[in-house]
């Protein structure tokens, strides 16, 4: 149940191993703060997970995974353990939250499902919300292993291109895919990896109801772009983010594992040193 809805998430909401976590990020140029919008309206019982804290601070790619043993720490700070089914949902509907879900799976836990469609249809609904700070619970035992499996890294997609072990795609805009747009993060141009194929994530999330589009749409979305399903597949963004977006996509159609390349645009563009 990788994907849940608003109806089964307010019939299951007071359910005692049901954790819910609003993990509402936003791009740095948009002046919007997660956090603190959380306190102004969310889901009833919900946990605020800020993305940049459960990533490496000070590091100098966005997003970065901690170690299987800190996030075992900060997750059962929280409240949460290994008994939970975690329901991840964000502000926008589909953003950061299936960023969140790839997380958990990344670190084995495998009970996790996504809000379909998020707080904006949470609210367009009228179910309950709550303000403040969020539900407190007593500190738990979370204990997990990372599947490094389910990353790719720098030396790995420089190999790629020559290789050809598996179909690179990217979830950023065509204007930053293309080098006609201008990068969030400064001094970096915008650009592809060689041999990578554009796949906008917004085009996989239906503009009205902030869902995923169904599977048959979705499908024939990666075959146009002559996208082989039965090969693997790594997915790349700016800073991994967005590419779980397209990532959780192809998992709908595919019911596959999720592979991202987790430095992404950010450390390619980098250690390539394509500067502005």
């Amino acid at each position: 149940m990788a994907l849940v809805s608003t109806e089964w998430l307010r019939k299951n909401i007071f359910n005692k191993n049901i954790k819910i976590l609003d993990c509402s990020w936003h791009m740095p140029d948009t002046g919007r703060i997660g956090k603190n919008e959380f306190e102004i309206a969310h889901i009833p019982g919900s946990i605020f997970f800020d993305l940049d804290e459960f990533s490496v601070k000070g590091d100098v790619l966005p997003h970065t995974l901690l170690s299987d043993k800190l996030f075992s720490e900060m997750i059962g700070e929280i409240g949460i353990s290994n008994n939970d089914h975690i329901i991840v949902y964000d502000s926008l509907g589909a953003f950061s939250s299936p960023r969140v879900w790839w997380m958990f799976l990344y670190y084995g836990h495998t009970n996790v499902s996504i809000l379909d469609g998020g707080l904006p249809k949470w609210l367009k609904e009228k179910k309950e919300i709550e303000t403040g700070k969020g539900k407190k619970y007593p500190k738990a035992l979370f204990q997990c292993t990372e599947n490094n499996f389910m990353t790719k890294n720098y030396d790995e997609i420089k190999n790629n291109i020559a290789n050809n072990h598996f179909q690179l795609i990217d979830a950023r805009s065509s204007g930053r895919f293309l080098g006609k747009e201008l990068e969030p993060r400064k001094n970096l141009k915008s650009g592809h990896i060689q041999n990578s194929i554009n796949l906008p994530w917004n085009e996989c999330i239906d503009s009205e109801t902030k869902c995923f589009l169904e599977k048959k749409v979705l499908e024939k979305k990666f075959k146009t772009l002559k996208i082989d399903l039965t090969k693997p597949v790594v997915f790349s963004c700016g800073s991994g983010v967005t590419a779980c977006i397209i990532g959780k996509a192809f998992n709908i159609v595919t019911d596959g594992t999720v592979c991202v390349y987790d430095g992404s645009w950010t450390e390619w563009a980098t250690k390539e040193q394509l500067f502005t």
